[in-house]
């Protein structure tokens, strides 16, 4: 039976219902143990599979773990233990590319992480992973034939910087990262593709374009960034990326 594992965040909290009410499947939940504390998993069963889903806010205490602060290897060791055929990372990110406005979602092709902290489960010893092509590509095609007929257009190759938050960037940083060779910004993806890729499971991104980067917005450059309307907007992307993930289940022999 297919296994799937998704780890998403920012408007996607009730994902995993979402996925239900589409499919007509029934939902469970479970704790995974890890070394870095314990991961509420929220399973959704159908006749193709099974997709596991995880918040990556997830917290002990009912509130939202803010992004620079997620424990990412207690969540990457939750999922890689469902033995998963994929992981899906949903994040949620600024634009830069005009072909990617708020409300769209993209195939991430790489990622560009600068951030300082390293992520890895092989502190004792190194364990170098190799990340030539971070992101499956006979999957990723899945992905886009789906959001080319549900939103029209399917932004792929992708280029996802990590930004380690909690601060949205300022516009100068968006510049400089877009000389680097990025088209989207967002504050997640780098650990868990880096701890994914030491897992050896194949993965897949879909970044959900929730605003324009900072200084993007077409003629209003000095537009502010809102996290209320970041998280709504990534909210209203829900059933499109429910959709990737039935259509890669069907995939799977």
């Amino acid at each position: 039976m297919p296994r799937i594992a998704v780890l998403c965040g920012t408007g996607m909290s009730h994902f995993a219902s979402t996925l239900s009410s589409i499919s007509g499947v029934k939902l469970d939940s479970l704790i995974a143990e890890s070394p870095w504390g314990e991961v509420p998993i929220v399973v959704v069963e159908n006749d193709f599979g099974q997709v596991f889903v995880i918040d990556r806010h997830h917290s002990e205490v009912g509130e939202r773990t803010p992004p620079h602060c997620i424990e990412h290897r207690a969540n990457v060791y939750a999922v890689s233990s469902c033995n998963p055929d994929i992981i899906v990372s949903v994040n949620s990110v600024g634009s830069m590319l005009e072909s990617m406005p708020p409300g769209t979602i993209g195939v991430a092709d790489d990622v560009l992480d600068l951030s300082i902290q390293p992520w890895t489960f092989h502190d004792d010893e190194a364990f170098h992973s190799d990340r030539t092509s971070p992101f499956d590509s006979s999957f990723s095609k899945i992905c886009e034939g789906v959001l080319e007929l549900a939103q029209g257009s399917s932004p792929n190759r992708v280029i996802v910087a990590q930004c380690i938050g909690p601060q949205f960037e300022t516009p100068i940083e968006i510049d400089a990262l877009e000389r680097l060779g990025a088209n989207v910004v967002g504050m997640t993806l780098g650990p868990e593709q880096r701890l994914i890729s030491e897992t050896g499971i194949p993965h897949v991104s879909l970044p959900c374009s929730s605003n324009w980067a900072a200084g993007r917005t077409p003629g209003n450059p000095d537009s502010e960034i809102n996290h209320e309307s970041v998280d709504e907007m990534a909210s209203g992307m829900r059933d499109i990326i429910a959709k990737c993930v039935l259509k890669l289940m069907q995939s799977i022999d």
